[in-house]
């Protein structure tokens, strides 16, 4: 049986390999337009010239290493990850590490390795699938549909496709049908590193095409794919073949409106999932509802902590109760910050793009900077990030070896000209902050930075109750810098991971350009995951900005440069926060802590003197003098509104100077001295507890 699908899956293969393929018609798809035609032959030549070099690679016997110690025998150049889970019958496998590097299933091995296969239960997987679900989508839109596909992709809450379609509306149920008998015919995709030339050559008869691709090369190359008869832009590992997606289910449909475009585009969003089985898309359905209970957009309404207005869009408007969580955030990695020798700079918002220039950011980022002209002639742009400032501070005057390592910290606004497609409450917005900062330290005081930055992480996430794991992002094919110096600089990362002593993964291939980096995910209370801290080493701002310090042989030389945050953008923790805690905010960070409730006879003035005693004591304090309420209505109330304490005062308390506790749960303290409950809570919230009681 086994034999047979793998030599079903040769045999499509070869045949889509042919330009035959190019003009077939399948079970109502439309024929090939001379566009897609001359597209896909141009992907086919690019593909015939990449099968070629594969080819010259010589044929060895290697050795599969699998989970649990058990071998497997191959031949590099030949045999897939595909065919070894097959061979040892491990079922759900949708993509794999190899040697810790994410890699397709039907690639071949080159080298003897260590292989671990990856189900949809992962996070590699859900994006696998995700990723190919979104070829197909817009394969199907094209052959199907006759729309204009420009731009197609996965995110951590599914897959999207933009499109335009002129004189027409898609049924999201026709699609999700039309999805579903495309994928039945078990296309393979079939993926290619391209230049910037290559790319042109491929898209020519796009303009709109080449002008997204144009922003979404981030280095020489990019990688583009084939699904049946269409062609697109991926950012990733795709399944061996579409057969292996069953379920789709298509969301919503919206307007995009393009980068440097106001008014409306015609390009439109088809938002959807995809599932390789029944069953996890109900578990999917099931997750999708304890999101939505938890949603900080919900959470951000009835808690009165913020909101958007069109006057500014993506900009965050936060109200007290917001501001309240935004500034502990923030006061929290301040005191962090003064026990780790961190320093706090001020920096401008608005540059002279002459910065942007010397620093490489306006050649490669300009289109997602505001801009702003001043007297006619001079252009200025607000700042996306604060590293070219730090670097403008540490040139200000000849700096020496003694006040290395140099860590200063950054609270400034950045403002980011994301599109409105993009825009989702507070987990993307143009205007937001980072608890940003950048160390300059010496080769040799590196490793012991990272370790430091691991470190503050480590602290900062306990915290959160977050469980986390580190990966580890090596130098990528095309990078700047001396090869010896990212070599050193991977191995001080790696050693600094190995003291560190929590488990990491190596993410091979994935730094960035001008250094490699550690990224943090998180795991939230619901199992998703996100990516916030990051550090990372930068060879290439200390070049453009000539850097130096005078060693102690009285030379010069060049510092290291660490970007690094812990929080990431404090808008988008805040998100990841209120949805963690489902609105149930610990008492430290909680912007409704305590709620002083009056019953009976002349205790309103008694309640009142409570409310101010741990008003100023610096709680969240409120009073319920409502005469209109019961009790029992008032509790009910305080309980939803999420206070994490409600004080029942009467003349009893009165006259014996305590309040009767109760828990935002409804577990009854009892009454307490005011004292009491005052140090309690004081010790409760300096320590940031995530306990209920006292």
């Amino acid at each position: 049986m086994f034999r047979m699908a793998v030599a079903h899956l040769a045999r499509l293969v070869t045949c889509r390999s042919s330009l035959h393929t190019t003009v077939c018609v399948h079970r109502g798809y439309s024929k090939v337009s001379s566009a897609l035609s001359k597209r896909l032959q141009a992907f086919e030549s690019f593909r015939e010239k990449n099968n070629q070099r594969r080819a010259e690679a010589q044929e060895k016997p290697l050795t599969i290493c699998l989970a649990g110690g058990q071998t497997v025998k191959g031949t590099a150049g030949v045999t897939t990850p595909l065919f070894v889970a097959h061979s040892a019958r491990v079922e759900g496998a949708l993509v794999c590490k190899v040697n810790g590097e994410l890699w397709e299933l039907a690639r071949p091995l080159e080298t003897d390795c260590e292989l671990q296969l990856l189900g949809f239960n992962t996070l590699e997987g859900k994006q696998a699938a995700w990723r190919t679900g979104a070829c197909l989508l817009g394969s199907v839109l094209e052959s199907v549909f006759g729309a204009e596909v420009c731009r197609e992709g996965e995110s951590e809450l599914g897959l999207y496709c933009d499109y335009i379609l002129e004189n027409s509306a898609l049924s999201l149920p026709d699609v999700e049908e039309k999805c579903k008998e495309a994928a039945t015919l078990k296309h393979p995709l079939f993926r290619l590193e391209l230049n910037h030339e290559e790319v042109q050559q491929l898209f020519q008869d796009s303009n709109l095409r080449q002008q997204l691709v144009e922003e979404q090369m981030t280095g020489p190359t990019i990688t583009v794919s084939r699904c049946g008869d269409s062609i697109a832009v991926c950012s990733g590992p795709l399944l061996p073949h579409t057969g292996l997606l069953k379920v789709f289910k298509m969301l919503k449909l919206q307007p995009v409106t393009l980068p440097n475009q106001i008014e409306c585009s015609g390009v439109m969003r088809i938002f959807g999932v995809v599932f390789p089985r029944e069953k996890d898309k109900e578990e999917w359905e099931l997750e999708q509802e304890e999101a939505q209970k938890r949603d900080h957009r919900r959470v951000g309404k009835d808690q009165e902590l913020f909101f958007f207005n069109e006057v500014s869009p993506g900009s965050c408007f936060f109200l007290p109760k917001g501001a309240h969580i935004y500034n502990t955030l923030t006061d929290f990695i301040k005191s962090e910050y003064r026990r780790r020798g961190f320093t706090e700079v001020v920096t401008p918002t608005l540059y002279s793009i002459a910065l942007w220039e010397r620093s490489g950011h306006w050649e490669h980022y300009s289109e997602n900077m505001f801009t702003v002209t001043s007297e006619g002639f001079e252009t200025y742009a607000l700042k996306p990030m604060n590293c070219p400032a730090h670097c403008l501070m540490f040139e200000h005057r000849v700096r020496s070896w003694r006040e290395l390592p140099l860590r200063w910290a950054d609270f400034g606004a950045l403002h980011r000209n994301e599109p409105s497609g993009a825009l989702g409450g507070l987990t993307r917005v143009r205007r937001f902050c980072q608890d940003d900062a950048h160390i300059f330290c010496t080769p040799e005081q590196l490793e012991e930075e990272i370790v430091g930055c691991l470190d503050f992480v480590r602290n900062v996430y306990q915290v959160f109750g977050f469980s986390f794991h580190c990966l580890l992002s090596t130098r990528p094919p095309q990078c700047l810098g001396d090869p010896e110096q990212w070599d050193n600089a991977e191995q001080q990362l790696e050693r600094a991971l190995q003291h560190f002593g929590e488990y990491w993964e190596l993410n091979p291939g994935d730094g960035a350009f001008y250094g490699p980096k550690i990224d943090i995910l998180i795991k939230d209370a619901i199992g998703r995951q996100h990516q916030c801290a990051t550090i990372q080493l930068d060879f290439q701002l200390p070049i453009r900005f000539e850097l130096q310090y005078v060693g102690q042989d009285r030379q010069h030389h060049q510092p290291v440069m660490i970007h690094r945050a812990v929080l990431g953008s404090l808008e988008r923790m805040i998100a990841i926060l209120a949805e963690n805690f489902g609105g149930k905010w610990p008492l430290w960070l909680s912007p409704a802590q305590i709620m002083v409730i009056p019953v009976g006879g002349n205790s309103e003035s008694y309640a009142r003197q409570v409310v101010q005693q741990f008003c100023e004591a610096g709680f969240m304090t409120d009073l319920n003098a409502d005469q209109g309420a019961t009790l029992n209505k008032k509790i009910r109330s305080a309980q939803l509104a999420q206070y994490n304490y409600i004080f029942v005062v009467g003349d009893a308390e009165h006259e014996s100077g305590t309040v009767n506790v109760r828990s935002r749960g409804g577990k009854r303290l009892g009454r307490r001295c005011i004292e009491e409950v005052l140090s309690s809570l004081i010790q409760l919230r300096n320590t940031r507890s995530n306990q209920n009681e006292f």
